[in-house]
C-alpha cells in the first residue's frame, strides 16, 4: 500500500502534516537516498526514508496491550471520565485510537486499543468472535449444575440463547474462570445473574491465545508484537 510521504513523515514522526511539509521544503527528506522535496510522492514499505540523516521507522497501524484498571471506561473520549485512549494517548498523539472491544468501567485486564478498523470489525465480528477469557469473583459458590448451563448455553432473563462458555472453578471456591465466544453487553454479569449469584471482581487476561502480559501494571500498556498479533488472528470462533 502506497501513501502520501507528508503522511509518511508525519505518523512516524508524530508530528502534523503541516511540518512534515516544511521538512520537506528544507530539503531534509530523502527517500532511497535521494532528496524530495513533495508531500503527494508516494511511498511505502520497500522504501527507505530518512529526515535528516535518520531512517524513519513507520507503522501504518498500531496495536497496543493495556491492563485497564478501575474507574477507567472503555471509550475513545468522555466529559467525565478517564478513558482508555486518555491513558496512551500522549505517546501516540497523532493516533485516532479506539478500544477494540470494551470492559465496565469497574472490570480491569486486557483491552486492545488499535487505529486498525478492519483489524478490530474481524476480531469482534460475530462469525470471527474471537474468544475472551476473564478470571471472576463472585458472592457465591458455583455448583456442577451451573457449570453444565454455561457449557449448553444461558439463557438470559430476557430470552437470549447464548453460545455455550467455558465455567471453571479455580483454587477458591469463588473465584473461577470464564471463556467466552461471543460479546453480548454485560454478558457475564448477567449470565451469573440468572443464578442469582452477583461478580464482585471481573478481570480479562486473554484475547484469543494471547494473555495479558503479568509485567504490565494496572494502567500501564505496550504495542502488541507481530508474532503476538497472530495468537489473536489465528484464534477466530466460527458460528
Amino acid at each position: 500500500m502506497l501513501i502520501r510521504l507528508d503522511k509518511y513523515i508525519s505518523d512516524a514522526m508524530g508530528i502534523s502534516r503541516q511540518d512534515a511539509k516544511k521538512l520537506l521544503s528544507k530539503g531534509a527528506v530523502a527517500v532511497d537516498g535521494k532528496v524530495i522535496k513533495k508531500g503527494d510522492a508516494k511511498v511505502g514499505d520497500a522504501n527507505r526514508v530518512s529526515v535528516n540523516g535518520r531512517q524513519l521507522d513507520y507503522k501504518q497501524f498500531v496495536y497496543i496491550m493495556l491492563n485497564k484498571p478501575k474507574g477507567v471506561v472503555s471509550a475513545t473520549d468522555d466529559k467525565n471520565d478517564t478513558t482508555v485512549v486518555d491513558l496512551v494517548k500522549g505517546d501516540y498523539p497523532k493516533r485516532n485510537l479506539f478500544p477494540a472491544g470494551r470492559l465496565d468501567k469497574t472490570s480491569t485486564g486486557f483491552v486492545l486499543l488499535t487505529d486498525d478498523g478492519d483489524f478490530a470489525h474481524d476480531i469482534l465480528a460475530p462469525k470471527k468472535h474471537v474468544s475472551k477469557e476473564y478470571i471472576v469473583t463472585l458472592d457465591a459458590e458455583i455448583n456442577d449444575e451451573i457449570i453444565g448451563k454455561f457449557n449448553s448455553g444461558v439463557t438470559l432473563a430476557d430470552g437470549t440463547l447464548l453460545k455455550s462458555a467455558v465455567l471453571e472453578v479455580t483454587g477458591e471456591p469463588m473465584v473461577v474462570k470464564v471463556v467466552l465466544k461471543q460479546g453480548v453487553y454485560h454478558q457475564i454479569k448477567r449470565m451469573f445473574g440468572v443464578f442469582d449469584i452477583g461478580v464482585n471482581e471481573l478481570h480479562r487476561t486473554h484475547i484469543g491465545a494471547l494473555e495479558l502480559d503479568k509485567t504490565l501494571a494496572p494502567g500501564a500498556y505496550r504495542e502488541i508484537t507481530a508474532e503476538e498479533l497472530e495468537k489473536i488472528v489465528f484464534n477466530e470462533i466460527d458460528n
